[in-house]
């Protein structure tokens, strides 16, 4: 049976999306409960070698994680089976391998919960003689100690390895940088290195930056164009070149990319991708895209509101509910995709939610579990987008039936992270918090 790594990037997000931040938590607070996962590559392509020599080398990465984040996982086993490949590449086994023949049981003494697939990294290369188009699997399965039965077990993985000839493309020499100053520049040195086994013949290079970063110029040779709707706004710059790549030279891009960081940066990225000019094809497309993270001493002031509201016995009143980020930082999740908040609501006593915003919100138990049915919860929870610019303001309207009058019945508001408890950003943690009050000071 083969699941992908965290079963999908795109289950994984609908999943987040469905049952946000609360949900996430819920599986944390389950100590007996707990899955072990292998995160392997698909596939694996590796440049030809010669017919007494071997190709060039490629990292096979390979990690191993769990899902509960408070349940210790030891003694992980990952046996690694590349008899399926013998005819195709050779191995290199890293020091936490202890190998026989062609298989190998590898160790990884701390599991975490973060997918890193790091944990093991194989050198591969294609064997000497192995044709372009020969291929073989390499299969994997692991155990390690923990979870409510002592022992976990993984689902198998296996990652199909081929040979191929042809140019191979990718970007190299971007860099993180961390403390950016705030409304300066700085530059990212961008090259391009052919790893193939034939020349390129011209190539495009897409480069993006979010909107905490801007290119400091305009190229002749590029295009530029920004993206925003709905989706955080990101400005693209593509650029063609008809440069000769031939195996092992190198590409430069003159003067390197220039960057200005804007006021309102934080947790940035520069992205590079490249691709081949002429409809070629380039024969491992898994390095053709690089990313640097471009990080800003920033803040962002996270806050809600809350709601006074009065109604007699059985009146429908409204309970308006803001979010809002004050800046100056803009925030965004763009790698994970995660909202960058949550906003959860426990209603007063005394009162029925009989309407709310369901494109946004969902209901829970108190505990933030999963609740039958959508009005009448005790609790909803509202999921804001995956960016919040610096003026950014969200609202949600719940109707609320006023069932017994309770004077100053209060309900609770709360802002939370997709993980954890605090946002590291927020110098006002205080502001996270909110009540909405019903029928203050009013007699039953």
């Amino acid at each position: 049976m083969r699941l992908p790594a965290r079963v999908t990037v795109a289950a994984a997000l609908t999943a987040l999306v469905a049952l946000g931040p609360l949900g996430a938590h819920a599986f944390a607070d389950e100590p007996e409960s707990d899955q072990l996962w292998l995160n392997t590559p698909y596939e694996l392509s590796l440049p030809a070698g010669g017919t007494q020599s071997p190709g060039e080398a490629r990292v096979l990465d390979v990690g191993l994680y769990h899902d509960n984040a408070d349940a210790e996982v030891v003694d992980g086993r990952v046996h690694v089976d590349a008899s399926g490949i013998a005819a195709v590449a050779e191995i290199e086994w890293p020091s936490n391998c202890a190998p026989t023949g062609p298989t190998a049981v590898c160790s990884v003494p701390a599991v975490s919960n973060t997918g890193d697939a790091d944990d093991i990294r194989l050198t591969v290369r294609a064997a000497p003689g192995a044709a372009a188009g020969a291929r073989g699997t390499v299969r994997y399965s692991a155990t390690a100690t923990g979870g409510p039965d002592g022992t976990l077990t993984a689902y198998e993985q296996e990652t199909t390895v081929s040979v191929a000839a042809g140019p191979d493309l990718t970007p190299v020499g971007v860099h993180d940088v961390e403390h950016a100053v705030l409304g300066s520049s700085l530059t990212q040195p961008v090259a391009v290195v052919n790893r193939g086994t034939e020349a390129a013949h011209g190539f495009t290079l897409e480069m993006n930056v979010p909107y905490g970063l801007d290119f400091d110029a305009r190229r002749p040779e590029c295009q530029y164009r920004t993206t925003g709707g709905g989706n955080a706004p990101i400005t693209f710059a593509t650029c063609t070149y008809d440069t000769v790549l031939e195996p092992g030279e190198t590409f430069a891009l003159p003067g390197g990319v220039g960057l200005a960081v804007r006021e309102h940066a934080m947790d940035e990225r520069f992205g590079v991708n490249v691709t081949l000019g002429g409809g070629a094809t380039d024969i491992d497309t898994g390095n053709d895209s690089a990313y640097a993270a471009v990080r800003a001493d920033n803040t962002a002031d996270f806050r809600v509101r809350g709601a006074t509201v009065r109604g007699a016995a059985g009146e429908t009143v409204t309970a308006r509910l803001r979010f809002r980020n004050t800046g100056p930082a803009w925030v965004a999740n763009l790698g994970s995709g995660d909202p960058v908040a949550s906003v959860g609501f426990v209603v007063p006593r005394g009162a029925t939610v009989t309407g709310y915003p369901e494109e946004e919100c969902h209901p829970t138990t108190l505990a933030g579990e999963y609740y039958e049915g959508t009005t009448g919860a005790p609790r909803y929870a509202c999921s804001l987008p995956i960016w919040a610019a610096p003026d950014a303001v969200r609202d949600f309207a719940f109707a609320l039936r006023v069932d017994t009058v309770l004077p100053g019945a209060t309900g609770a508001v709360t802002l939370t992270p997709p993980y954890g408890d605090t946002f590291p950003f927020d110098p006002k943690p205080g502001n996270n918090k909110a009540k909405v009050v019903l029928n203050p000071g009013v007699k039953p």
